[in-house]
């Protein structure tokens, strides 16, 4: 599949990078004009913030709430890594960057923004011959060099797919999770997030329990302070986020393949048997 190759810088002073976010500026700025979708959002320092494609690394800073930290922080040192970023110091809270050698050179391939008008992209650190702006095949090889397969091969980020992700990127991407998850790496063998884990409260839940980002941060959005599990699902219904089940090729909903027992919750599908559909594409029952 063809995306545009958009070249440019990396930037992590003043921010708040994670396994899976990263600031990044174009060289140059009308390249983002070829994306479809929303105007990618820049800030003042003509920075825009990334959607990695097909990853979804475990919370630093959700809500003022993470997700344990080891496995947290191994995605963002992998990342930092990844591109070159150096003498990285954090204020005290470990949350924002106040030094850094950064700006370091890189490039995205991208096809369009998301509804937060952020880029989504697959990362790549240093250089390539393609003419910035020009038009590049993301194939297998290539996808094998970004930051995105990087983490997923790794263990350090959890599969999570939209369907604007093809299925010749999303399945080399799956068979490198399946792999990781044999070996044991990264957050799966302590993965919870089929098995099923109680929620008596959100701290278990920031120290010891590692599940799916996105199911972590839908607790996060019901439970905030406190509270009980009782009408997670129905919380979840009320969003109502489509989704499609790959095996059975399945139209449905997040709150279909949630279980909730008491305090108990769990996944009942992997989360790369999922694919997320656009939220407009939901009509509630």
């Amino acid at each position: 599949m063809a995306f545009f190759l958009i070249k440019g810088t990396f930037h992590v002073k003043g921010y708040s990078p994670d396994g899976d976010s990263i600031r990044f500026r174009a060289r140059n700025p009308d390249n983002w004009k070829k994306l479809s979708g929303p105007a990618a959002e820049l800030n003042a320092r003509g920075h825009a913030q990334l959607r990695v494609e097909g990853v979804d690394a475990l919370e630093t800073h959700y809500q003022g709430y993470h997700q344990p930290m080891k496995l947290a922080r191994a995605a963002c040192r992998y990342l930092l890594s990844y591109l070159g970023i150096d003498e990285v110091v954090w204020d005290e809270s470990q949350s924002r960057v106040i030094k850094a050698q950064d700006e370091t050179e890189g490039y995205i391939l991208a096809r369009s923004t998301e509804a937060n008008r952020r880029p989504v992209a697959f990362v790549f650190a240093g250089g390539i011959e393609h003419r910035d702006g020009s038009e590049v095949i993301l194939d297998e090889s290539i996808l094998k060099r970004s930051l995105n397969y990087g983490l997923i091969a790794r263990g350090l980020a959890y599969p999570t797919y939209y369907n604007g992700l093809f299925s010749d990127l999303r399945l080399p991407l799956t068979r490198a999770m399946a792999h990781a998850r044999s070996e044991e790496r990264g957050v799966w063998p302590f993965d919870l997030t089929t098995k099923g884990f109680s929620v008596p409260g959100l701290e278990p839940l920031t120290e010891n329990v590692v599940i799916l980002p996105k199911l972590f941060r839908r607790l996060v959005d019901y439970m905030g302070d406190g509270g009980m599990m009782d009408g997670f699902r129905a919380h979840l219904q009320a969003r109502c986020e489509p989704l499609v089940r790959v095996s059975q090729v399945h139209f449905t909903r997040l709150d279909a393949v949630v279980d909730v027992k008491g305090d108990r919750v769990r996944l009942t599908e992997s989360p790369e048997n999922l694919i997320f559909l656009d939220k407009v594409l939901c009509k509630k029952s």
